[in-house]
């Protein structure tokens, strides 16, 4: 990190970079606003100029966390023309993808998974704008496969997500670790995927 760096200069996309790297030193309950100050070489009012709070700067870190993270891959999936005109198979791989990186990050990054899960439970606005992303991709694969019929995309996805929350949602994160965690995922997905064909046949 740059010592050098003034503070009239100081851009969010720096505080919140400084902010990861002393979340990784220290954990989320001991990192302070004066921590992230002090690796940036600046005063903490500096970073109070851009964030009142340090639960507005958790926040604003968790918001740059899921999009980097988590959001920006799954737009890939969601896009991507190699899985296009797969149908079922095309939103497993995207829930799937979504659970991998959940599960990659709370066993790689435990730091900034658990400040993501504070965020989580303290910070209604961001999980809601994070869920209705995930609402939208999901939404747009359904509406993308000629095999679905639905007059309300939005709604099967939305169930979709809520199904499969325990394998990727944070709170059940210390589950995640059971041996039996995939074949109980492989046994959603199926009721899931039978349900779905159910719904489109009758809507034919």
């Amino acid at each position: 990190m740059d010592k050098t760096q003034t503070s009239e200069f100081l851009t969010k996309e720096q505080i919140i970079a400084a902010t990861q790297e002393t979340l990784r030193r220290f954990g989320v309950a001991k990192t302070s606003v004066t921590d992230v100050a002090k690796l940036l070489g600046v005063s903490h009012g500096t970073i109070y100029r851009h964030y009142k709070s340090k639960k507005e700067l958790l926040e604003g870190v968790t918001a740059q966390w899921l999009e980097d993270e988590i959001i920006a891959p799954l737009t890939a999936i969601t896009q991507d023309q190699h899985y296009i005109g797969e149908g079922i198979q095309h939103l497993k791989v995207y829930i799937e993808a979504l659970i991998a990186r959940k599960r990659h990050y709370a066993e790689s990054d435990a730091e900034l998974f658990e400040m993501y899960a504070r965020v989580t439970q303290e910070s209604a606005d961001i999980i809601y704008k994070h869920v209705q992303h995930l609402v939208s991709h999901l939404s747009e694969i359904i509406r993308q496969e000629r095999q679905f019929n639905f007059d309300h995309p939005d709604q099967v996805a939305t169930a979709i997500l809520q199904a499969t929350a325990r394998f990727h949602h944070p709170a059940h994160a210390y589950e995640w670790q059971s041996d039996n965690i995939d074949a109980e995922f492989a046994q959603v997905w199926l009721l899931i995927e039978k349900g779905l064909l159910h719904l489109n046949e009758e809507r034919k």
